[in-house]
């Protein structure tokens, strides 16, 4: 019990030698909290009047955004009219076709049309290109279970099908 007693008093004596140090320093710093006080500080009446706020730099008409906005309008259209008109001075003068050009054109062209290509894809590419929709949508959708295992393994198999059809 002695030594209880003996170990608060300690405590005690140690909490006021911290709080007078505390108290020494706060004396000599002054508060950090607080703004300092200057020992010959001016009377109201004596301390001078806060200048004017400084004058704006000067703004730009609000018709200023408008003007660039017709401008802008008005090269677009310059833009889009002027390529199309046709009536320029590159453009050559219509001429009255002559005789032998109306005999060449009301006979028959023996030349065929050149053939139009078609494009064709192999079925294993597009087999491909399903299934690898479907694994994107597992994936997107978070599903990686069984499905998405066997899509992946078909996918791969027609993909490789693919590529051996579409080389040369």
């Amino acid at each position: 019990m002695a030594t209880d007693r003996d170990e608060k008093q300690r405590q005690q004596q140690e909490l006021e030698e911290i709080r007078r140090s505390f108290a020494e320093m706060g004396a000599r710093m002054g508060s950090l909290f607080e703004p300092m006080e200057l020992e010959d500080e001016p009377e109201p009446a004596q301390q001078r009047a806060l200048p004017a706020p400084p004058v704006a730099a000067p703004t730009r008409p609000r018709w200023w955004a408008g003007a660039l906005a017709l401008l802008f309008l008005a090269g677009a259209a310059f833009g889009w009219i002027l390529p199309r008109g046709g009536g320029g001075p590159d453009t050559p003068a219509p001429t009255q076709p002559s005789a032998t050009t109306v005999a060449k054109a009301a006979t028959p062209s023996t030349k065929a049309a050149p053939p139009r290509t078609v494009t064709s894809v192999p079925e294993s590419c597009v087999d491909a290109a399903e299934l690898a929709d479907e694994v994107i949508s597992r994936l997107d959708r978070g599903i990686r279970d069984q499905r998405l295992f066997l899509d992946l393994r078909d996918y791969t198999v027609a993909s490789q099908a693919c590529r051996r059809e579409a080389s040369p």
